[in-house]
């Protein structure tokens, strides 16, 4: 790699901080760009449905790095500037602040939040600004009615209730999702939500959003309309590809990449935006969680060093809802969980299994040394299968 090279980094979130510092750290020493669209240096999205909300956090306690690390490492780091158009064969970029040329690229834009299409303003939570207005707002409300049968949902009630709100959980979906372990999880989240007093309205179908003195009325076909404070809505999100329709990268929810996270000469992807394939059935998956990301990014940055590496990464999710704390490793397919009995005196640990094997390990407010002993066990298990498919390909 001659240092004449320049890399710029599309996404200033994990994925892209990760991969420009684990380029520095290969010993890559060319010209090296990190873009993010927001003006806001690099920064940690999970505390924003947890940490931000519930324990006062700021924008200092969520950014990774400050401007003269990123000044010391050679990251030329220029955010509020959003990538516009990619062209493969002039090897460039266009941005809201004019074009950029590169060698490599690393595409690291993530997911936005779906909007919900309404007459009244409904807030989402996707940014740290969306965190920092959402956080006053349920401060100062009394009735909060939260859309989304899936974990950022469960989260957002979880602090509602923390602060001191009635809080309703709206879904569509007749169960609550828990990320990639699907509904498996559904009777036990809303047990919990049950103990904790948020009131549940699973299989309901919104027919729309309208206000009143009184605040946001909910309309639903069943009848029985919702006032509330304000609303949140967490209805999952869509990978940030626009700017690549006409780019000739192959998108199907994402950008579709080979196992090195390859998506056509000299360009990469990682993080929320990129599907790779999954290690088991070969189809293209998004992984949208922030471990995947940091796996990704540095394989893809050994990659680009010409140095492969060869692990599959391991998806891990956590999340914290009404104090109870839920661990989930490895893949699962939406099959009933199998709880390991004796496995541990608090908690409770469950797994998914393809056949005789183990595919993923759910801690349920387990001790973290023994979901560890899990997770070792599990990884044992993928190693053994990833080497008998080799053997059988080989």
């Amino acid at each position: 790699m001659i240092s004449s090279h320049r890399i710029i980094v599309v996404g200033a979130s994990i994925g892209g901080l990760t991969a420009a510092e684990s380029l520095r750290a290969e010993g890559f020493e060319g010209d090296l760009l990190l873009l993010g669209d927001e003006s806001n240096l690099p920064y940690s999205r999970p505390p924003l449905s947890k940490q931000l909300l519930l324990s006062g956090w700021g924008e200092e306690e969520v950014t990774f790095r400050s401007k003269k690390e990123l000044d010391n490492l050679g990251i030329q780091f220029i955010g509020g500037t959003r990538a516009l158009s990619l062209d493969l064969s002039k090897r460039t970029i266009e941005t809201t602040h004019g074009g950029q040329a590169f060698d490599e690229l690393i595409i690291a834009t993530g997911t936005k939040a779906r909007r919900l299409d309404s007459e009244v303003s409904v807030q989402s939570l996707r940014t740290l600004d969306d965190a920092l207005h959402l956080r006053g707002r349920m401060t100062l409300a009394n009735r909060i009615a939260v859309i989304g049968s899936g974990v950022l949902g469960s989260e957002i009630a979880s602090a509602g209730k923390l602060l001191g709100a009635e809080v309703t959980l709206v879904g569509r979906s007749s169960q609550l999702s828990f990320g990639a372990v699907g509904t498996a999880l559904s009777s036990k989240i809303e047990a919990l939500h049950f103990e904790n007093d948020v009131n549940l309205r699973l299989g309901s179908q919104l027919l729309g959003i309208s206000s009143n003195p009184e605040g946001a009325i909910l309309r639903f076909a069943e009848g029985d309309d919702l006032v509330a404070d304000f609303v949140v809505a967490a209805i999952g999100a869509t990978p940030c590809t626009e700017w690549l329709i006409d780019s000739g990268l192959t998108l199907s929810d994402g950008i579709v990449c080979d196992r090195h996270g390859i998506a056509a000469a000299g360009v990469y992807a990682v993080g929320d935006v990129a599907s790779w394939p999954d290690p088991f059935s070969g189809i293209p998956t998004r992984v949208e969680h922030q471990s995947n990301a940091i796996e990704q990014a540095i394989a893809v940055a050994g990659t680009i060093m010409r140095r492969a590496i060869s692990s599959v990464p391991v998806p891990f999710f956590w999340s914290e809802i009404h104090g109870v704390k839920i661990k989930a490793y490895g893949w699962f397919d939406g099959q009933p969980l199998v709880e390991l009995e004796k496995a541990v005196q608090v908690g409770s640990l469950l797994a998914s299994q393809s056949g005789d094997s183990k595919r993923g390990i759910v801690s349920w407010d387990c001790p973290p040394k023994d979901f560890m002993k899990a997770r070792g066990l599990l990884d044992e298990s993928i190693h053994q299968q990833n080497h008998l498919k080799t053997k059988e390909r080989s």
